[in-house]
C-alpha cells in the first residue's frame, strides 16, 4: 500500500469534513474529480479508509463527562477484557500502552454519578486488576 502526498492531503481533508463532495476536494486538490474519485476508490479498497463516521462537535461533548481509564490486567486476560470493554458502549476508544498500565480506556458519560458507576463496571469485569481515572476537564488540541 504507498500512500503519496496528495493521498495525505486528501485523507486530511476528509478529515476535516468527510461529506465534502468529491468536486470540492479536486478543486481544493487541484486535481479532477475522477482522479479524486478513483484515489478514494483505491484508499478505501486498499484499507487505508475503513470507513466514514461521524465526528461529534465540542458543544455536545462539552456536556458529556469524559475520563481516561488506565487498566491493568491479568496476564493472558487481554482478549476477555477487550471484549467486555468492547460490549460497553460508553467506551469510545481503547489503546493498548506500554508502561504500569496495559490498557487506557477513554470513556465519555452524561453525568458524574453515572461516571462513577461506568468505572465501577469496568473494575468489576474479570482480568481487570486495578484502575486510575483521570477526568478530562478540556481539550485543548484535537485533529
Amino acid at each position: 500500500m504507498q500512500v503519496t502526498g496528495k493521498d495525505r492531503e486528501l485523507l486530511a481533508l476528509l478529515g476535516e469534513n468527510a461529506r465534502m463532495p468529491v468536486a470540492t476536494l479536486a478543486k481544493k486538490l487541484s486535481l479532477s474529480r475522477t482522479t479524486v474519485q478513483a484515489r478514494l476508490e483505491r484508499l478505501e479498497r486498499e484499507s487505508v479508509i475503513a470507513g466514514y463516521g461521524v465526528r461529534l462537535s465540542e458543544a455536545y461533548l462539552s456536556g458529556l463527562i469524559r475520563a481516561h481509564v488506565l487498566i491493568t490486567i491479568a496476564p493472558k486476560a487481554l482478549s476477555a477484557v477487550t471484549a467486555s470493554l468492547d460490549a460497553i458502549h460508553a467506551v469510545t476508544t481503547l489503546h493498548s500502552v506500554s508502561g504500569s498500565f496495559d490498557l487506557i480506556a477513554i470513556v465519555a458519560a452524561p453525568s458524574i454519578s453515572e461516571l462513577d458507576q461506568l468505572i465501577d463496571e469496568i473494575g468489576k469485569i474479570g482480568g481487570v486488576e486495578r484502575t486510575l481515572s483521570s477526568i478530562i476537564l478540556s481539550t485543548r488540541i484535537a485533529r
